[in-house]
């Protein structure tokens, strides 16, 4: 990977996303992400949920040995630490695992029982934002798999922008993709998916706070269902 440049101030890295966002909004995926590379050497990481390992995949082959950042919220479904276990194993990438500061049952001690259920955005926020904000702390950029198409919620995402609240470069490689680019690029690198998107499920996040879609849904309603909560925070 490329020599860790010297780091940056805040100031600095929201001038560099301000001009970027712009020179870069019509890249193709792999350049925005070996301009990462180039930019950032090893202060940036991808993030993902292990729904696939697409952005995982193309950051590979722009900056071997990438940090691959995964939250580990104790709710997955095993099917979504198997994706994690497979990308570590299979590609060139270092996967880091983040986990909340409480356990489970720690968590469930303290503010009770199935508290995604009474109340998700705690929840989210003690075991995905939480979690996220400590982990990035020594990078200066992060790269998300975030696409326009996925959810209105979504619909204006920038391929480079500045992340105010965690005062650093986020990038959105594939935000311009569509569901069949995606498969596309699956299909032509035989990249990892979680087996969950064959079983029935169009977006996959904790256990408790997924089901699979019924008919003409589109890919996120499957997310938090019976409630009003579209996002986890993490990209709010």
């Amino acid at each position: 990977m490329t020599t860790t440049t010297p780091r940056r101030s805040p100031a600095e890295l929201r001038r560099l996303a301000e001009r970027a966002g712009g020179e870069l909004e019509d890249a193709p995926a792999l350049d925005v992400l070996r301009w990462a590379a180039d930019t950032f050497g090893t202060r940036w990481c991808v993030t993902s949920s292990m729904e696939d390992a697409v952005v995982a995949h193309l950051a590979s082959r722009a900056a071997p040995g990438v940090d691959v950042v995964f939250l580990n919220t104790g709710y997955h479904f095993p099917e979504t630490i198997g994706t994690r276990d497979a990308v570590a194993a299979t590609m060139d990438v270092h996967v880091r695992t983040l986990t909340p500061q409480q356990t489970v049952a720690e968590q469930d001690a303290e503010y009770g029982p199935e508290l995604y259920a009474r109340d998700p955005d705690l929840c989210c926020t003690l075991r995905k934002v939480r979690p996220l904000e400590e982990g990035l702390r020594d990078y200066e950029a992060w790269a998300t798999g975030l696409r326009r198409d996925e959810s209105p919620s979504r619909a204006r995402t920038p391929v480079v922008a500045w992340d105010e609240r965690r005062r650093k470069v986020k990038i959105a490689p594939i935000a311009r993709w569509t569901q069949q680019d995606v498969d596309a690029y699956v299909a032509e690198h035989g990249v990892l998916v979680n087996p969950l998107l064959f079983d029935g499920y169009g977006s996959v996040g904790c256990a408790p706070c997924t089901r699979r879609l019924l008919e003409g849904e589109d890919a996120r309603a499957g997310r938090w269902a019976g409630s009003n909560k579209t996002e986890c925070g993490i990209h709010l």
